[in-house]
């Protein structure tokens, strides 16, 4: 079935002060920026989350099914429809992502046969947020939306979770202080 990208845009910016996904960055937005590296490795890229508010991007957006419920279920959404075995997932705020460094964790992820294949910034801190999610880990991600258990780290677990060290760090921008630090402008 082949590869699929996904970029997670959910989310409300507490930290950040406002929406992340449309900060400057690399001269595009941090979203596009993030977007184009996961097209460029999986073949295609949709945006996850508030439709509404990226259709002015010109990428295909996906509306999520649990609103209110996390980044889990933008995972959910994005597995739910079956476009692909492999499923690149990277939050919108991925800052530092290059198609290669995706490109690796598919390979990786083609590797290891597990459900969950995660980048690795720094030995045991996988990012579920950044992995590749294969289709067979659509029930453990609904079993756990169902029970009310949104933390992405214990689905990805439950699912069978393997971890792979990326050439570059994946950064997380998720403060004025991360976004300086990752380059934005």
């Amino acid at each position: 079935m082949g590869c699929a990208g996904f970029v997670l845009t959910g989310g409300q910016s507490r930290r950040m002060g406002r929406d992340k996904a449309l900060l400057p960055y690399g001269g595009a937005t941090l979203v596009e920026c993030v977007a184009r590296a996961a097209a460029e490795a999986a073949g295609s890229v949709a945006l996850v989350g508030a439709p509404e508010r990226y259709a002015g991007l010109g990428l295909e957006t996906l509306g999520e099914s649990y609103p209110g419920c996390g980044p889990l279920n933008g995972i959910e959404a994005a597995l739910s429809l079956g476009r692909a075995e492999w499923n690149l997932i990277v939050a919108c705020d991925a800052g530092g992502v290059t198609a290669a460094g995706l490109r690796a964790l598919l390979e990786a992820a083609q590797s290891s046969g597990a459900a969950v294949t995660a980048a690795e910034n720094a030995p045991q801190r996988p990012s579920p947020l950044c992995a590749v999610w294969r289709l067979e880990a659509l029930p453990a991600v609904r079993e756990a939306l169902a029970a009310g258990q949104y933390r992405v780290w214990e689905a990805a677990r439950r699912a069978g979770l393997a971890t792979a060290r990326l050439p570059e760090p994946v950064l997380n921008v998720n403060t004025p202080a991360d976004w300086a630090a990752a380059g934005g402008r």
